[in-house]
């Protein structure tokens, strides 16, 4: 029957992202855990505690109330095999009611053969995804930022549709004289409101706490925090295998190198007792033209399945 089909597809798209995402863990809409943007990609994706960059509405929505003006970002994202991603973001300040910013991710797994039960083909079916996020933000005795957003998902595989709704929350507070942030989020908070075939299935939740530190005496910006804090495991430490480093170093005005570490990525990716290569590694590069400009780029390993690229283009606006 073409619903095997879709089954299979179903189990495929799954399959993939379980990759990259914790091994225990069964989920769906399991696009949501990807990292969209190139820059907090490059530095391994934990962004819970950066400032000033319009994307942080994807990790932490507190993050937007550090934006000094208008900004925005579009971005590619160039998956294994033929599936593809697109992200755009949007943030600015109201007043003085607060900060209000967009965010979108959008992936499309290519097209499939259609077959029934007696593999007679019956054509094309696509496979697609999309999250948007609606965002608030604000600013409590000038040191702490908090904000939430309001996320709508889409999936659709062939005539199968499924929607959810889920709420991020975050909370950041920064030490200007150490040039130190810590920063904590609540990602996808929510639930299914039409399943694909009859079975409801729990959301991605993310736990995420981080923390970043410019240095005094180099121009390195640090990260380090943990991800999916909200999972289960059967020993409560294990969950702090999850950690996440990166570091940002400004070349110059115009150039900046990224470097990052997923430990968890990594110990999901290993194949027995073969080598993974360099599988939980990122890298990237920042180059800021005309001011108001950024180009980004980012490369993550997977080690034997692949690498991932990433590219985005930041801007500000009048």
């Amino acid at each position: 029957m073409v619903k095997i089909k879709i089954l299979a597809v179903i189990i495929f798209v799954f399959s993939v992202f379980q990759a990259v995402s914790n091994a225990q863990q069964q989920y769906t809409y399991q696009f949501l855990n990807l990292n969209p943007d190139a820059r907090s990609a490059a530095m391994a994706g934990n962004l819970v505690a950066i400032e000033n960059d319009v994307n942080t509405i994807f990790y932490n929505p507190a993050g937007l109330a550090t934006l000094d003006g208008k900004k925005a970002s579009v971005g590619f994202f160039k998956y294994l095999m033929d599936i593809n991603s697109g992200n755009a973001a949007y943030s600015q300040k109201y007043k003085d009611i607060g900060y209000f910013g967009i965010g979108v991710k959008y992936i499309n797994y290519g097209t499939f053969d259609k077959w029934d039960e007696y593999f007679n083909n019956l054509g094309t079916f696509g496979v697609n995804e999309l999250a948007v996020s609606l965002g608030y933000a604000n600013v409590y005795k000038t040191n702490f930022k908090y904000g939430v957003n309001v996320k709508f998902i889409y999936s659709a595989i062939d005539e199968y549709k499924s929607y959810g709704a889920a709420i991020d929350a975050g909370a950041m507070y920064n030490f200007p004289e150490q040039k130190f942030t810590i920063g904590a989020s609540l990602l996808n908070l929510g639930t299914q409101l039409k399943t694909y075939y009859g079975t409801k299935e729990k959301l991605p939740l993310d736990l995420r706490i981080g923390a970043s530190k410019k240095l005094d005496y180099l121009p390195l910006t640090f990260n380090f925090g943990f991800a999916n804090l909200a999972d289960d495991y059967d020993k409560f430490f294990e969950r702090f295998k999850n950690v996440i480093v990166g570091g940002e170093f400004d070349l110059n005005e115009y150039v900046l190198l990224r470097a990052g570490y997923d430990n968890a990525l990594r110990q999901n990716l290993k194949m027995g007792t073969s080598t993974n290569g360099i599988a939980g590694f990122s890298a990237g590069i920042g180059i800021k033209f005309k001011e108001t400009y950024r180009l980004d780029y980012a490369f993550n390993s997977l080690g034997h399945i692949g690498s991932l690229h990433r590219i985005n283009i930041s801007f500000d606006l009048k």
